[in-house]
């Protein structure tokens, strides 16, 4: 059975429903973006949202991905660095419960925490305090970790940390890995460019991106991007939200169709996609049905609050999969 690593910002989600966008604008963040914020404005973000609804969960992009796969019933393990805090003891102990084998640094900073506000259309923007996530640094690492893991899966939100980039890549890429990315956030690209080229160039199989990504990537709309991508990677995905997705490889493009859903929260949704894709890569179900998987489980995952489908979801996902085998 194949193991896949994921290795990311180790983070609380704090989901927060929003009235209106009119707090995005008091806060300075741009609608749909991933902004880091201090400790300062994390706590104004809490004040400006004291009397909205919250919920907490345990979250971070490839956390989201390896919980996906892990309920699919792969063996996973996580690297990230949480606080010595009651948070971090919350975010281990999840990934416990969730069969992932938790490869954690602690650190005497405070746990991070990605308060994401969902807007009335679901769309959501992310206002980060990366705190002891950002403690995760190439000098933590060793080869070791690397080693028996068929897939690593890599969130680019680590791409603002090029010298920890540099070294994951080289350490998965020594181990036999294939290596998965997700672009994770559109002006993340934009502000790494040049170097998050020259990454996906040297080292990167399999790479994930939405069409603000890829545009930001490659300056070009979907499909145009799609090719430009596929020359750096073995196998090129472009989601395009309700129009579904494009994925390409050795030279072959295949559409995938949407799964009309009425959308709730989009958080995670592309996370959950990249599961679902890396699900059907791992069974060589071909690209075609790890697409429709990867589509299944981001919609059901947008029809819900957070980042994660619920636990009495996944029956009928595992029974749907099986049929599909």
């Amino acid at each position: 059975m194949a193991k896949v690593l994921g290795i990311g910002n180790a983070l609380v989600d704090l989901l927060i429903r929003l009235e209106d966008d009119d707090i995005l604008s008091k806060l300075n963040l741009s609608l749909g973006s991933m902004t880091l914020v201090d400790e300062q404005t994390r706590k104004l973000i809490g004040e400006e949202s004291k009397n909205l609804k919250k919920e907490m969960a345990s979250g971070g992009s490839a956390a989201n991905t390896i919980h996906g796969l892990a309920k699919l019933g792969i063996e996973t393990a996580f690297i990230g660095t949480v606080g010595t805090d009651e948070t971090g003891d919350f975010f281990k102990q999840d990934l416990v419960n969730s069969n992932i084998q938790p490869l954690l640094n602690r650190s005497e900073t405070p746990t991070g925490i990605a308060s994401t506000l969902i807007s009335k259309n679901g769309e959501r923007t992310f206002g980060t305090y990366l705190g002891a996530a950002i403690e995760l640094s190439g000098e933590s690492l060793s080869p070791a970790q690397f080693e028996g893991f068929d897939i690593m899966h890599v969130e680019g939100y680590l791409v603002q940390n090029h010298d920890l980039l540099k070294t994951v890549l080289k350490y998965a890429k020594q181990a036999g890995s294939k290596i998965s990315v997700d672009m994770a956030s559109f002006n993340v690209v934009e502000a790494n460019l040049e170097f998050f080229k020259e990454m996906v160039n040297q080292y990167v199989d399999i790479i994930f991106a939405n069409e603000e990504e890829a545009r930001a990537f490659t300056g070009k709309e979907p499909e145009e991007a799609l090719d430009i991508i596929s020359e750096s990677a073995e196998i090129a995905v472009v989601k395009i939200g309700s129009e579904g997705s494009l994925v390409k490889s050795n030279e072959t493009i295949y559409t995938i169709p949407p799964i009309p859903v009425k959308a709730q929260d989009t958080t995670g949704a592309g996370d959950a996609y990249a599961a679902g894709f890396l699900y059907g890569l791992i069974y060589n179900l071909g690209f075609e049905k790890a697409g429709y998987i990867g589509s299944l489980l981001a919609s059901t995952t947008i029809e819900t609050l957070g980042a994660r489908i619920k636990d009495e979801k996944w029956i009928s996902i595992l029974q749907e999969i099986a049929g599909r085998r």
